[in-house]
This record gives C-alpha cells, structure tokens and sequence, in this order.
C-alpha cells in the first residue's frame, strides 16, 4: 500500500482528496523489464497486434524479443527507470502544495501506474481503506493520446466506478499557461549550452504514435502543435516537431528524431537543442534514446546535441498541476 502520512499528522479521511499521477510506468529492476513490455504490448490501445484473441501470445513473443536489447540500454541509464521515482516526488511536492494553506479539504497525492508497480487499481483501493471518498486522476501527458493517457484515463475510471469513488479526470493540458512557462525555461536552460546561438536548431522531439490512430482522429498532434504555437510565443524561436520511440510493424508519425537530426547533420548544422515536448519526466526515451543513442550519433558527425532538462520537479510545472487539481474539483484557480 502506498498511501500514508506522517506521525503527527491527521491520517486521510473523509475530506480528503486522493489525486493519482498518472503515468505509464517503467521497469524497477532488470529483471522486471520483460514482465513490463509484456503488460506494455498487451495493450491493443497502444498497438493492435493482429485479432484480439492472439494480442497477448503476441505480446509475450514480442517481450521475449526485445527484452534483453531493452534490459541493455536500462542498463545505461542506472539498472532500472527513474520513472516512478521521479513521479512519487511531484507527487509529494504537488501534495505539499494543496496542503498549504487553511482549507477545509486536504489531499493525498500518489503515482499510479500503467504497465507497471504501483498499478493504479491498488493505489485507488488504498485510499478507499484510507477513507477518501473523493479521487483525481491527473494524467502526466500534458497531450492527450487514447495510447497514452487515454489508456491510464480508461483504467482510473474503470476502477473509480466499480469502487464507488466519486472522481473526476484531468486528462490533457497542452497550452496551460504555467506548463508551457516551464516548457520556456527548460528552452532558456539548455540555450546556456548552446555556442552559437544564432546558428542552432530547436528540435521538439514527442513520443511517435501510429499515423492510423491520428488519422482517426486523435487529438496528440493537434496538442501538440497548441503547445509548440504557445511556447514559440514566449521564446520566439521556431523549432521542427519530430518523433522517437517507434515499436512494431505500424506506420508511425513522421519525420522520425533520428533522420531528422541527420538530415540537420548533412545540411552543416553544427549544434541542435533538443527539447523532449512529450514528457514531463526524465525516463529512458530521454535518457538513453535522447543523450546516449541520438548524442553519440550526432558526435559521429561532428554535431553537438544538447537536450533541454525535463521538467521533472520544476516549480512552475508543480505550479500548473496544483491550478489544475483546484480547478478540476472546486473551480477555482
């Protein structure tokens, strides 16, 4: 169970809030990385892999594959995914700051996860053993995506109802005018690394999705562009949208990160700043793919990759998801 408190402070009750942070998850150890694609390609959301009734043979056999090159570049990065470290601690700090303050309700803030532990059914009948009555699922995709967030949205809900939990779901905010001033200061933050400053690309590079599911009219790209469009407001810096993280026999969103960042090589860009505008938190696509995969590819061509920080704990992205919570419950702001 992972709801808890403090010694000395009032345990969850009966006015409290539960809010849960949305998230895909990761593998926690080495060994958990087979078990967690398996959960990840079980899926039909995210991927449809032939008729229902083959989705997880074909999932095991596709885990089994790819799971030792996987657990490789886990390896990289630490042995495991920061993931639900780096999201237990917005969770505290999104907690510390509803709790400021004299009002009547109080909040419990928790990670829950997708495809792997805490998986959010357990974390929604924790705190109804607590008492919480009321639930928030805040979805950590700022742009909604019926494969990402829409997925973790639909298992909140599910369980939400059959527990007899009164809940509500924030499950998109792709131009919240705090999140995109978070977005600017990483921008501002990764310039400081740039040499020339006149004569760089900006690269946003999101999460690739298969092009079937845009086509049938999810909103991921739309969102997408509504959060470049606000940012480039406040930057003034153009930048070029592309995709990484492709899995499996689909045609995806293009360009695709990598061949676009040769393409900027073959052109003579010598320095590009990558900003990963899909994530809030710092995982293996930023990790490894981003600053070990594509920055040595761009040393082999003489060309400097320097990624944006993620937002991870900053305060103006705590800030936006504490006037998200207040507004989805209360109305206020």
């Amino acid at each position: 169970m992972s709801c808890r408190h403090e010694p000395g402070q009032k345990p969850p009750g009966n006015n409290d809030i539960g809010v849960l942070l949305l998230n895909m998850g990761g593998p926690d150890s080495l060994e958990a990385v087979r078990p967690f694609l398996f959960n990840l390609f079980s899926d039909r959301k995210i991927i449809k892999l032939g008729p229902s009734f083959l989705q997880r043979p074909i999932a095991w056999i596709i885990a089994r594959k790819r799971a030792p090159k996987s657990a490789s570049n886990y390896a990289k990065i630490g042995g495991k995914s920061p993931l639900l470290e780096i999201t237990t601690g917005q969770a505290k700090a999104l907690e510390a700051r509803l709790n400021e303050g004299s009002s009547s309700e109080s909040y419990v803030c928790e990670p829950a996860m997708r495809y792997w532990y805490p998986r959010t059914p357990d974390q929604l009948k924790a705190m109804k053993r607590e008492g919480i009555k009321r639930v928030i699922g805040l979805s950590m995709y700022p742009h909604y995506s019926l494969a990402t967030g829409g997925s973790s949205i639909e298992e909140f809900r599910q369980e939400a109802v059959r527990l007899e939990l009164d809940h509500r779901v924030i499950d998109s905010y792709p131009d919240h005018p705090l999140y995109v001033r978070a977005l600017e200061s990483a921008v501002r933050e990764g310039m400081k690394k740039i040499r020339d400053k006149d004569n760089f690309v900006l690269v946003y590079s999101a999460h690739s999705l298969p092009r079937s599911m845009v086509e049938q009219g999810d909103p991921y790209v739309d969102h997408l562009k509504r959060t470049i469009s606000s940012l480039e407001g406040l930057t003034g810096i153009k930048g070029r949208l592309c995709y990484q993280s492709r899995s499996g026999p689909v045609e995806w969103l293009e360009p695709a990160t990598d061949e676009m960042l040769l393409d900027l090589a073959s052109q003579g860009i010598r320095e590009i700043l990558c900003l990963p505008i899909s994530f809030v938190s710092d995982h293996i696509e930023t990790l490894f793919e981003i600053d070990i995969l594509y920055g040595d590819m761009m040393r082999e061509k003489g060309v400097s990759l320097v990624r944006a920080p993620s937002l991870n704990y900053s305060p103006l992205f705590i800030q936006a998801l504490y006037e998200l919570v207040l507004s989805s419950w209360t109305g206020q702001s």
